[in-house]
């Protein structure tokens, strides 16, 4: 698949949500559960990094860590519907963009088991962010429904890019990585 490609299934991803870019579309939460892993930074870098860091790794890691945050993240959203809050959730977020842009930057490849564990903590805070700001009048699952979709998706794109680049770019998302883990320094200063 070539970047032109994954470009253009981005844009169709994103073609509901300049669809029904004015009220009074009856959303029911589905564009909302899109739109949000998206449209915050701190989201969409630690998303984009996971398929990055599954892309690095060999065997199965390479479907269990993007599968282990999806579902992690629904069960975390699912929290965050009925209130529950983590303490210093924004905090933790931000880490988890340090910590997966670090991974990224250096190729980490640790045992599957602690690759799981990191990564299913690191959807956890996610994913009660994302139940948190359930919108008012949304249905839950339909709100759920879109941020899995949307979070699938960037896995996806994060580990189709690694995936399709020429092992010679490997520096090249490596430095992504380090992009990332800047931004999660920067997000973590506040």
């Amino acid at each position: 698949m070539t970047l032109k490609r994954i470009l253009g299934a981005m844009a169709l991803l994103l073609t509901p949500a300049v669809a029904f870019a004015h009220p009074g579309h009856g959303d029911n939460g589905w564009i909302a559960g899109i739109t949000h892993p998206i449209g915050g930074l701190d989201h969409l870098l630690a998303m984009v990094a996971v398929g990055l860091w599954a892309a690095q790794q060999k065997g199965t890691a390479r479907w269990a860590l993007p599968c282990t945050f999806v579902g992690t993240m629904l069960l975390g959203g699912l929290l965050g519907f009925e209130g529950l809050n983590l303490p210093a959730l924004e905090n933790g977020i931000a880490a988890t963009v340090l910590a997966l842009g670090l991974a990224v930057a250096l190729a980490v490849r640790p045992p599957l088991s602690l690759a799981m564990g990191a990564t299913a903590l690191f959807a956890l805070f996610h994913g009660v962010a994302h139940g948190l700001e359930l919108p008012e009048m949304s249905s839950p699952w339909a709100y759920a429904a879109g941020f899995v979709v949307a979070t699938a998706a960037l896995h996806a794109a994060g580990y189709a890019v690694v995936r399709v680049l020429p092992q010679a770019a490997a520096p090249l998302v490596r430095l992504a990585g380090a992009g990332s883990a800047a931004a999660g320094v920067w997000l973590l200063a506040g």
